[in-house]
């Protein structure tokens, strides 16, 4: 799994949570409801059965329960509670129960077979929110997935959890106790036991209950912190990963790397564990005091290095302050931003670069239509959601760093952190915390980029220098789409001998600004480092195959006629795209402006190209690996993807990897390893300096 790919489990809780978020921030800080849980799981038998207690409940107690899960008592103050149905949403049951006059103890029992856990999913399958599930394998109780009575506010928690011997399970929180069968570690000895028991307590105001379960090997380091309690580190692999040298050991010193350094740059680590859990589904899931990963995508070498320190953080943004998910997710952008962007800042300005390019480009790839502004922006659900929601939201913090100076913006994290801690934040309280930290209004900053869907289109149409009493004048004609946003970008003049960064401030849709230089430049660049959120001109907007997959009406062309090659085309379409493609004949091609996908076996691909009087086959992938990836570029037109592989089975390999690259221009593949990516180069145009008397 590409690291950009990897969510959090918003997506399952977003549309749920937001009338409790409001809830709890309306209401006065009173002591939040508790949740006890005694939980008892068999992922051979697919069985839950669980006692729930609820302090204090609601007099009208309604809650949701999955469809495979059955009621079988209801009390308070010692009398047996009817439950009745209150509704249904998609496999969500909605129950209610009236508890006595002044009692505010409810007490609930109910059990069920769970759906089996389909190892089959893929990552959009994820996303859009799962049932709970289990297996032997591993199992999956998300937060939203209605598996125990979530009340209607943020809530604390203790679960005791019991599983089978050969299994692990735990949620969120702190660990209590734990019985090891065989072993007896921990609080209790557990000595001949047939279980597995451990009791786990969130002390904190949640905003909901995962559960994981797994035939995993446990291993555990202690981080000691000099002002807090110690932080116990944690791996819950598979025995076939725990198996690989240096893994576990790996992710554990790791972990504490990542916590040590956002302890710095943010505040206190808000927890006492952080685990690494592996799933049996391509997940990449952040969860207060752990992050829950796909077992193929911790073997990945770049995980430890990117997207391990993206979940670590998500402890303090987003499980440490809470979205308010009314008014648009920022915690991703702000992750983002910290930790994906911030490695690549210390890599390299041009990886730097690369990224806000990848951004941009994503931008650019969706549709007028499908753009949202950040206020709108919930949970990554689709390519398109993820382009504003991670893209666009982590640039805003770019531009507001570049506004502020780097030492006002990391004030600004920090104050953020200390007032919001445990509690629901919005835009507007980031806004608030940066400007205390910076003494000016940033309303207008704000506004734009977080309540305007798209971007600003932004150009330098003319530049003109004259002589002047100590060196030059230089004149920039500047224009932008209506209506106008106030912009402050760089602007790269170019001299002979050398270049010189200057930074201009835009606020009308046609601006002349002036600029004192010491000599003549001879051309102008705008931004060409990418450092503002804008629509980027054309040349600069090299083909990617994000706009295929996010495409609303894309198209298939088979260049085979094998009936197993176009089947496995048919396939790898409906894998590829967010939208199921329509089927065109090859003379279609150059018809619409729809994006187009070209697939099937080499010799049929180059054929098809030559007589659709397409470009050739790139020279770069001529006769590499077992299948080639390419895009071409359409001045006008539909733009063209291929897919070329040398056999079915070369086809057939791509349908797992091949979505998750759409941020690259061409792919090379050796059955379903990718060995080598690309973006086709688009340099900043450049604009001559009209020279006068």
């Amino acid at each position: 799994m590409k690291a950009g790919s990897l969510a959090r489990r918003t997506s399952a809780l977003a549309a749920v949570l937001v009338p409790a978020l409001l809830l709890f921030t309306c209401a006065a800080r009173a002591a939040p409801p508790n949740l006890e849980l005694a939980v008892d799981l068999d992922p051979g038998t697919r069985r839950l059965a669980v006692q729930a207690d609820l302090a204090p409940a609601s007099r009208d107690f309604r809650f949701e329960l999955h469809e495979a899960l059955e009621v079988s008592a209801a009390t308070a103050g010692g009398k047996s509670l009817p439950v009745r149905p209150a509704g249904r949403h998609g496999p969500l049951r909605a129950w209610q129960v009236t508890l006595p006059a002044a009692v505010d103890k409810l007490h609930l029992e109910y059990a069920g077979t769970l759906p089996a856990l389909d190892p089959k999913l893929d990552h959009r399958d994820v996303l859009q929110g799962l049932s709970p599930a289990a297996s032997p394998d591993g199992s999956f109780l998300p937060a939203g997935s209605g598996w125990y009575p979530r009340p209607a506010a943020l809530f604390t928690y203790r679960v005791t959890l019991t599983v089978p011997a050969d299994q692990r399970a735990l949620v969120p929180g702190r660990l209590q106790s734990e019985e090891v069968p065989g072993y007896g570690p921990g609080h209790a000895s557990a000595h001949g036991s047939k279980h597995y028991r451990a009791r786990i307590e969130f002390a904190q105001p949640a905003e909901g209950i995962d559960l994981m379960a797994g035939p995993w090997v446990v291993r555990e380091k202690m981080m000691p912190r000099a002002s807090a309690e110690p932080v116990r580190l944690r791996t819950y692999f598979f025995r076939d990963l725990d198996a690989i040298p240096g893994l576990a050991d790996g992710y554990l010193d790791d972990t504490r790397r990542y916590l040590e350094r956002y302890e710095q740059e943010i505040g206190a680590y808000p927890f006492t564990e952080f685990s690494v859990v592996a799933s049996p589904l391509p997940t990449g899931f952040g969860m207060p005091t752990l992050t829950y990963l796909g077992a193929e995508v911790l073997k990945l070498p770049f995980i430890r290095a990117t997207s391990l320190g993206h979940e670590v953080l998500h402890n303090w943004w987003g499980n440490g302050v809470y979205v308010d998910y009314a008014s648009g997710n920022w915690s991703e952008g702000l992750t983002t931003f910290m930790a994906d962007y911030a490695y690549k800042e210390a890599e390299s300005g041009d990886a730097a670069r690369a990224m806000r390019l990848g951004w941009l480009r994503d931008f650019a790839a969706v549709p007028a239509g499908d753009q949202q502004s950040l206020a709108d922006f919930r949970s990554r659900t689709h390519g398109a959601a993820a382009a504003v929601g991670y893209g666009k939201a982590a640039m805003l913090f770019v531009m507001l760093r570049d506004t502020l100076g780097e030492d006002t913006f990391r004030s600004g994290i920090r104050a953020f952190w200390q007032t919001q801690k445990f509690r629901t934040a919005s835009w507007k309280d980031l806004q608030a915390a940066f400007e205390r930290a910076s003494g000016r209004p940033l309303e207008a900053f704000f506004r734009q980029w977080v309540d305007r869907a798209g971007g600003p289109t932004v150009k330098i149409t003319a530049a003109d220098a004259h002589r002047a009493a100590a060196g030059a004048r230089l004149t920039l004609a500047v224009e932008q789409n209506a209506p106008a946003y106030a912009l402050h970008l760089p602007v790269q003049l170019v001299f002979p001998d050398r270049d010189e960064m200057r930074w201009i401030d835009v606020a009308g849709q046609r601006q002349a600004v002036t600029l004192d230089v010491t000599t003549m430049p001879t051309g102008v660049r705008l931004d060409p480092e990418l450092q503002a959120w804008r629509m980027l001109a054309p040349e600069q907007l090299p083909p990617i195959l994000r706009q295929w997959i996010i495409a609303r009406a894309p198209r298939l062309v088979q260049a085979s006629d094998a009936p197993d090659v176009r089947e496995t085309t048919v396939a790898l379409a409906q894998r590829m795209f967010e939208v199921s493609p329509q089927a065109i004949a090859l003379p279609d091609v150059g018809k619409g402006t729809e994006p187009v996908l070209l697939a099937g076996l080499h010799a049929d691909v180059d054929a098809a190209l030559k007589q659709a009087h397409l470009p050739p086959r790139r020279e770069r992938l001529a006769g590499r690996g077992s299948a080639q990836v390419w895009t071409i570029p359409a001045p006008s037109g539909a733009p063209v993807a291929v897919v070329s592989a040398r056999d079915v089975e070369s086809l057939r390999a791509l349908l797992r990897p091949l979505p998750h690259y759409g941020a690259q221009s061409w792919l090379v593949f050796e059955d379903a390893r990718l060995v080598e990516r690309g973006v086709w180069p688009a340099p900043a145009q450049l604009t001559p300096v009209r020279t006068e008397p």
